[in-house]
């Protein structure tokens, strides 16, 4: 159950994170600076995610589907 519940609050945290450098393209008026430090981090989270899912398929944390 825990393991859902990281899922979908790093998920959350993905999707505010895109929707910041969203508005922050809109709205800044310098290099956006600020739209790709939002960006860096949204492919941080988003590796991060890729890479605990992995981790928990590997260790059965994920049940497998039967085939």
């Amino acid at each position: 159950m825990i393991f859902k519940v990281v899922i979908v609050l790093v998920l959350v945290v993905i999707i505010a994170s895109l929707f910041s450098a969203l508005y922050f393209l809109a709205k800044d008026k310098d290099a956006g600076v600020r739209t790709v430090k939002a960006l860096t981090i949204r492919i941080g989270l988003s590796i991060t995610l890729f890479v605990f899912l992995l981790i928990g398929y590997y260790f059965n944390w994920i049940p497998h589907a039967a085939t």
